[in-house]
């Protein structure tokens, strides 16, 4: 039988991001500790949103799938 909703799959292939242009950095709300993942534009300062953080997991799910090694700067 056929499904309206369709199953989401993990991609486990790296995304790429230019660190020469862009730096990985975490948005953190200093009231509700809200932390969104994202790069900052070097340039512009311009923060372009990725994911929402909501533990270690989707920490260390958002820095494998960039393949991120090093610290993310956090911007409040």
């Amino acid at each position: 039988m056929f499904s309206i909703f369709s199953k989401k799959t993990k991609s486990t292939a790296v995304k790429y991001y230019d660190p020469v242009l862009k730096s990985p950095a975490l948005r953190c709300s200093i009231c509700t500790g809200e932390q969104v993942a994202g790069f900052k534009d070097i340039s512009t300062g311009k923060f372009e949103e990725v994911m929402l953080i909501r533990g270690e997991e989707d920490l260390q799910a958002f820095r494998q799938q960039y393949g991120i090694t090093g610290d993310i700067e956090k911007i409040y």
